[in-house]
Order: structure tokens, then sequence, then C-alpha cells
């Protein structure tokens, strides 16, 4: 089948949680497309949101998502799928996103803490809602290195620094400093339109997650654990406080 186009809102807006959309296709194996969708479908560490789809008072849950030739909700075992053409209502699960975009958000404020004072890029990231790991090409810690950071991560989340997304064309983004903060640009070659990820005055980076909108609203961090993971490479786990 080909593209078959979804307009991407939870990219132009983190903050929609609700719309209406219709069934472009929809299929056991393959999944449902819509024309307009917020799921996030995963990526950057970020895994998918969960959800429902409501149509003709009917309920279908969704488990997932993933990206092909265009997103593809995947739903719950045994659950109805609404027919091509129907309209549906979407809901994502409010909380299990919110907490994402804060754990997103606060992976980025670390990575550039770390840069910062550290000069370490990223090699290997996860997270779920509220925790997160990040993995840095760091040759060694300093002594007091794990309350350092965490220090500098809170001082950055009550700067209240503005979050920013925006999109620019690939040369133009590759003009940015250390716009990649990996340790190898896993940016594809054929991406024409890089999306960025700003948080004003302390990290710049090119991301396609979904994020909240300034550095308060990630909430207080708190570094669990710094473990060596083999010689010059150092994970740093995060955890941020429920509201």
């Amino acid at each position: 089948m080909g593209h078959l186009h979804t307009e991407r809102l939870d990219l132009a807006d983190s903050t929609v949680r609700e719309w209406d959309a219709v069934v472009l296709a929809s299929d056991p194996d393959d999944g449902i497309v819509l024309d307009r969708s917020a799921f996030y479908p995963g990526g950057g560490g970020q895994p998918p949101d969960h959800g429902v789809l409501l149509w003709g008072g009917v309920q279908t849950r969704i488990e997932g998502a993933r990206r092909g030739d265009d997103i593809r909700l995947i739903p719950a075992d045994g659950d109805p799928l609404p027919a091509v053409g129907t309209t549906v209502r979407g809901a994502i699960q409010d909380d299990r996103r919110t907490a994402l975009m804060r754990t997103h958000s606060g992976l980025h404020l670390l990575s550039g803490v770390v840069f910062r004072d550290f000069g370490a890029l990223v090699t290997g990231s996860n997270m779920d809602p509220l925790s997160g790991r990040l993995d840095f090409n760091l040759e060694s810690v300093p002594e007091g290195f794990k309350e350092a950071v965490e220090e500098a991560c809170n001082a950055e989340v009550e700067a209240d620094r503005a979050i920013e997304a925006y999109e620019l064309p690939r040369e133009q983004a590759f003009e940015i400093p250390d716009i990649i903060r990996t340790a190898t640009n896993l940016l594809p070659p054929g991406i024409e339109i890089v999306r960025i990820v700003d948080i004003k005055g302390l990290d710049v980076q090119a991301d396609g997650g979904t994020h909240v909108a300034s550095t308060r609203q990630v909430g207080r961090m708190r570094v669990q654990k710094v473990e060596n993971k083999g010689k010059g490479f150092r994970r740093i786990r995060v955890a941020l406080e429920s509201d």
C-alpha cells in the first residue's frame, strides 16, 4: 500500500490529546492509518503512545504505533476495527504521554549539562515514563560527579528555560554548532528537513520526539546511578519526581 499521508498532530502541537480523524486503512495485521493522528509512533528512545479510537459507540484500544509507509496504529487483540472511511475520535492516554514528554525533555537537559560541563557525547539512550538513561563517551568521572550532575540539572529546571521545536533545511540545521549530540550521526542522509528541539541557552539537538514547553515542566530530577559500561563509557540513570 502506498503512503497515505497522515498529518502529524503530535509534532505540530504536543499538547493535543483528542481530535477527529478519518480512517484511511484498517487491517488487523498492518494496523490502522488515520488522515490525522496525534499518536507518537516511537523513536529516539521515546516509546509509542497508548490511547483509544471511538466510533459509532464502539471503542478500539490502541496499544502502540509504528512507522512504516505511514503512521500505523496497533489495535489491542480482539478489539473491533473501524472500516475505511469511518470518522473516529482519537484520544491519547494523557498521563503516559505527559510523563514521556517530561522524561524526553529531561534527558535532553541532562545531555546538555553533561556536554557543557564535561564535553561528553551521547552513545545510547532509553526511557520509560518518569525514568530514563543516557550513555556517554566519558573516559572517567571526577569525585562528586553524580551529585554535581544532579545539582546542575535541577538548576536548569529552576531556570525555567523555554523549550521550542521547529524545522530547518538540512544544510541550515548542520550550520548549528554541535547540532548532533550523539557520538554517531544517526540522521539519515535522505532527510532534507530537520526537526530541531531547542532548550534555550542550554541544548540544541536534532530530534523527532515530543517535549514539554519549559525546563520547569520537567520537574525535579534525581540521578539514581552512574554505571561503568566499559572503557570510556558511562551510563547515567535518572528519575523524575511524580506530580
